[in-house]
C-alpha cells in the first residue's frame, strides 16, 4: 500500500476543546492523515468553525456527533451538516431504521443543495467502549444500516469481519485502534492497526495513540509504517 493510500485510511481524532490546539496538531500531521474527526467536544467548543477549519486544511472532515433524537430533527441536523461540506456523519443505529433513513436523507440532500459531492453518512453499531451488548444487536444494526442506506457503519475492528459478511458494500471505519502496548484507555474492544486494516477497514479513527504521544509526528510515522 503506498503512503497516499495509507493516509487515505487514516482520520486524525481531535478529541479537545480548544481549536488552536486542533489546528496546529492537524497541520503538524497532515503528512499523515487525510481524514480530520471533530467530535462533540471539539465542535461544541468552536461549532461550524472547526469544520471549515479542517477543510481549508485540504482534510475531509469527519464530523462525529452521533446524531440521536426524533426523525425530524435528525433529518434537519444532517441537512445543514451537509451543507458544510463534511464527507462523513455519524448517526445512532439504535435509534431505529426511520430515524437513522431521515439522516442519511438529510446530509445526502444537505450535500447535493450546496454543491458537495455524495457524502458518506455513517451508522453508528456498537461502542468500542461498549463489551456488554447482547450477541443480536451488531447484526440488527447493521440491517438498520442497510435499510437506511446509510454508507457506511462504525464498528470495532474485531467486527468488520462480521459487517464484510452481512453488508459488503458498507464502509467500515473503526475507531479504537492502539498499537502494541500503547494504553487502551476507556475502550473496551481494541484492535491494532495492522489487525484492522488485514480485517479489510477501510478508515482508521486514530487519537490518543497519536495526539497524546511525547513526540506526536514520530507516533505518525510509526503507525503508518505498521499498516503500510
Amino acid at each position: 500500500m503506498s503512503d497516499v493510500e495509507t493516509k487515505d485510511k487514516l482520520a486524525l481524532a481531535l478529541d479537545m476543546d480548544d481549536l488552536i490546539v486542533a489546528l496546529r496538531l492537524a497541520k503538524e500531521l497532515k503528512p499523515y492523515f487525510g481524514v480530520a474527526k471533530v467530535g462533540l467536544e471539539l465542535y461544541s467548543a468552536s461549532g461550524p468553525d472547526a469544520v471549515v477549519s479542517m477543510l481549508d486544511l485540504g482534510y475531509d472532515v469527519f464530523l462525529d456527533l452521533k446524531l440521536h433524537d426524533i426523525p425530524t430533527t435528525v433529518e434537519k441536523a444532517a441537512r445543514v451538516i451537509g451543507a458544510l461540506g463534511v464527507k462523513y456523519l455519524t448517526i445512532h443505529a439504535m435509534g431505529g431504521p426511520v430515524m437513522l433513513r431521515a439522516g442519511v436523507e438529510g446530509f445526502v440532500t444537505g450535500a447535493a443543495a450546496a454543491g458537495f459531492d455524495k457524502p458518506v453518512p455513517l451508522a453508528v453499531t456498537v461502542l468500542t467502549s461498549d463489551n456488554d451488548a447482547p450477541e443480536h444487536i451488531l447484526p440488527m444494526r447493521i440491517g438498520h444500516a442497510v435499510e437506511a442506506g446509510a454508507g457506511g457503519v462504525i464498528c470495532a475492528g474485531t467486527d468488520v469481519t462480521l459487517v464484510r459478511e452481512l453488508a459488503p458494500r458498507l464502509k467500515t471505519v473503526v475507531p479504537g485502534t492502539r498499537p502494541i502496548g500503547a494504553p487502551t484507555h476507556d475502550q473496551a474492544r481494541v484492535t491494532t492497526p495492522a489487525e484492522a486494516i488485514a480485517a479489510g477497514a477501510d478508515v482508521l479513527v486514530i487519537g490518543r495513540a497519536v495526539t497524546a504521544a511525547a513526540d506526536p509526528l514520530h507516533a505518525a510515522k510509526e503507525l503508518m509504517a505498521s499498516i503500510g
